[in-house]
């Protein structure tokens, strides 16, 4: 097959064929002289690419399973993973025009803050997705702004917290890789018992830690807040914020 044919046969363009290929996830086609041909083996390579994005994998997870790099074990895994950040509890996921109609702010804005990891969307088949959180998220930090926090500084501010929770995460991560999934692939559990014990794992652990870490955060701001009030604020304050505290904690 030329690649109009072979795009015409699944079902893609020809720029996405030439996109899989530059992302390596297609091998090259054969060829004779100056003329490029493909078979069958593209075929059922971009069925499972594409078979693959539509439960939520990303190309480099994609690219990964496709070079036999990652064990079968992790597949539901994997397919756990992004079941999460599909929102598979059955949240609304909508575009980033949505999102910014809702909030009431220029897309322009959301789609700087993406690019700084800011704002982290879902992917949902293979699409930027966002939630009635994200909205609900951003409209506090609006609330933030009109309470006269200057943007800068806002900016800064999460930037900051963005880096330190992404390395708290990563090592959670690695926490997991270490003393959960690496000891129940070595074990001798059948495999589909490994895959199975190990999709268990992140569902029970996933929540704990998001409330774990929430609940510290909570608490470390209180804290702070509190003893920033002791060092500056009168005694009207200080009535206030240990009312509101003992309320909220």
């Amino acid at each position: 097959m030329r690649v109009e044919e072979l795009a015409l046969a699944a079902e893609v363009s020809v720029d996405t064929v030439r996109y899989y290929q530059k992302q390596r996830l297609l091998p090259p086609p054969g060829r004779d002289g100056r003329l490029a041909f493909y078979g069958d083996d593209h075929l059922a390579r971009i069925a499972r690419i594409k078979e693959l994005q539509k439960r939520g994998f990303t190309l480099a997870v994609i690219r990964r399973f496709l070079a036999g790099e990652l064990d079968p074990v992790d597949e539901p895994l994997a397919a756990a993973v992004a079941g999460v950040d599909e929102g598979d509890g059955g949240d609304e996921l909508f575009g980033v025009d949505e999102l910014a109609a809702r909030v009431g702010v220029p897309q322009a804005m959301l789609d700087s803050l993406v690019r700084e990891g800011l704002l982290i969307p879902r992917t949902g088949h293979g699409e930027p997705k966002f939630t009635a959180a994200d909205v609900a998220v951003l409209t506090g930090g609006l609330h933030l702004l009109e309470a006269g926090l200057p943007l800068p500084e806002l900016f800064a501010l999460a930037r900051h917290h963005h880096a330190v929770t992404r390395e708290v995460a990563t090592e959670a991560v690695e926490l997991f890789d270490t003393w959960v999934r690496q000891p129940l692939r070595a074990s001798d559990l059948p495999e589909d018992e490994k895959a199975e014990r190990l999709v268990a794992a992140f569902r029970d652990l996933m929540p704990a830690v998001t409330a774990l870490v929430a609940h510290h955060f909570r608490r470390i701001l209180l804290q702070v807040a509190q003893e920033h009030l002791e060092a500056v604020g009168d005694q009207t304050e200080l009535a206030a914020a240990s009312a509101d505290q003992a309320w909220s904690a």
